[in-house]
């Protein structure tokens, strides 16, 4: 006995392949050109849902295994968005620019013939092939060679003070998500492009228990983070819906497009909500003209956004609002944030929210620095509303899909962001 729905999945998807009508297995799939098949052809079309659609688009993103800003996994997104702007109806336009990207060589550290390779933070120093050789000892009590300590992938107090103190020769960083997700999980470069102190190596958790003995016992190590720079470009993809009152001011959505690995929790909610954005406003005209970026090089101090706003730099203050799609809350069990600049806005974000049945389990406190893209907004002096979440695979290499992903609730909150959208878009 066969299901509809089996059907119905093998011919929307064909297995990554793209049908005339399906750029990327987005839109809904050719009807079946065989006699006494309507009822089929109106259940097939009736079964592609919002779920269905983020669906294919959370895949579409996680088959893409490398999003790290310049890299070749990176143009392949570039190139995949542009195709579903398109599919959708929109207009794509890609902004290229030039970008400076680390290129890893020898990054590890040793000590007595046991090594582990390690990734530096981008916007640390370097060194020559050659590395370095000093006693490792635990951060709080190192004051000359290599310090060592442990944290999340996220800014930790007394390593950013040894950073700027720079009196130590380098650091060793075990650094990680989750205690029950071992592993490599990366710390953004906030300040890249201004790197400052000595070279960080961080090293994934399995590497902990031998490195610790290691630094209480003052042992000699040998660090390399051998990094050069390579000449490339990177981009941003965007698409504008023009409005029926064009003299109103625009509603502008946003998202970051890039990641340390794959991080598929981190960045498939926001990407998937976004191209469902456009689909919705290229079918049904908004009174304001909807404007959607999808920005690079979000792991290194958001420098897509910073080129978005040098070249639209009105706009922050101009637009009527900014909708922040940014990391996590399409992650299994992600604790939701809801930010917003001001209360009428946080008002409107918490109870549609609730009404879809995707409440935030936190929000930020109107008037405090938000967290993500949402920053460099309320920077601005903007108005914007942003939805964030936790993730325990957070810039971790495992963050793929299905694993990470809690499709029901992302669905949810697909809707309750339609819906904010849409009373944003109204003039």
């Amino acid at each position: 006995m066969f299901r509809v729905e089996d059907i119905a999945d093998r011919l929307a998807f064909r297995g990554g392949t793209a049908d005339s009508r399906t750029v990327y297995g987005h839109g809904e799939p050719a009807p079946l050109a065989l006699p006494g098949l309507t009822a089929l052809n109106k259940t097939m079309r009736r079964i592609n849902t919002m779920k269905d659609q983020l669906a294919r688009d959370i895949r579409g993103w996680d088959a893409i295994e490398d999003h790290r800003t310049g890299t070749e996994g990176d143009g392949q997104t570039t190139a995949w968005l542009a195709d579903c702007i398109a599919a959708a109806g929109a207009e794509p336009y890609v902004d290229t620019f030039a970008f400076v990207r680390p290129v890893l060589h020898e990054c590890a550290v040793s000590v007595d013939g046991r090594r582990a390779d390690g990734v530096p933070l981008f916007d640390g120093g370097t060194t020559d092939a050659d590395g370095i050789m000093a006693p490792l000892a635990p951060l709080a009590a190192a004051e000359t060679g290599i310090g060592f300590a442990s944290s999340g992938p996220w800014a930790a107090a007394e390593i950013e003070a040894a950073r700027e103190a720079a009196t130590l020769d380098a650091l060793v960083r075990i650094s990680s998500s989750d205690r029950i997700v071992p592993g490599l999980a990366l710390v953004n470069a906030d300040r890249f492009g201004h790197s400052y102190g000595p070279p960080v190596l961080q090293v994934a958790s399995e590497h902990g228990d031998w490195l610790q003995a290691a630094a209480g016992a003052r042992a000699d190590a040998h660090l390399v983070a051998h990094v050069t720079d390579q000449n490339t470009t990177a981009s941003n993809v965007q698409t504008r819906i023009t409005g029926s009152r064009p003299g109103a001011a625009p509603l502008v959505i946003m998202t970051p497009r890039s990641a340390w690995w794959t991080c598929t929790a981190e960045r498939g909610g926001g990407i998937s909500i976004w191209l469902q954005c456009i689909r919705h406003f290229a079918q049904a005209r908004p009174e304001r003209d909807v404007i959607f970026t999808a920005n690079t090089g979000h792991e290194l101090g958001h420098v897509g956004l910073d080129r978005y706003l040098q070249r639209n730099a009105a706009l922050i203050k101009d637009a009527h609002a900014w909708i922040h799609l940014g990391a996590n809350f399409a992650t299994v069990d992600s604790n939701i944030r809801f930010q917003a600049s001001d209360q009428t806005l946080m008002n409107l974000g918490i109870e549609t929210l609730e009404r879809h049945g995707a409440p935030p389990q936190a929000t930020t406190p109107v008037g405090q620095r938000p967290g993500g893209e949402a920053r460099n907004i309320h920077d601005g002096g903007g108005c914007y509303v942003s939805l964030v979440g936790d993730n325990r695979w957070f810039h971790h290499p495992d963050d793929r899909w299905p694993t990470t992903i809690d499709l029901e609730r992302t669905e949810k909150i697909a809707r309750a962001t339609l819906a904010i959208a849409a009373a944003l878009a109204r003039a």
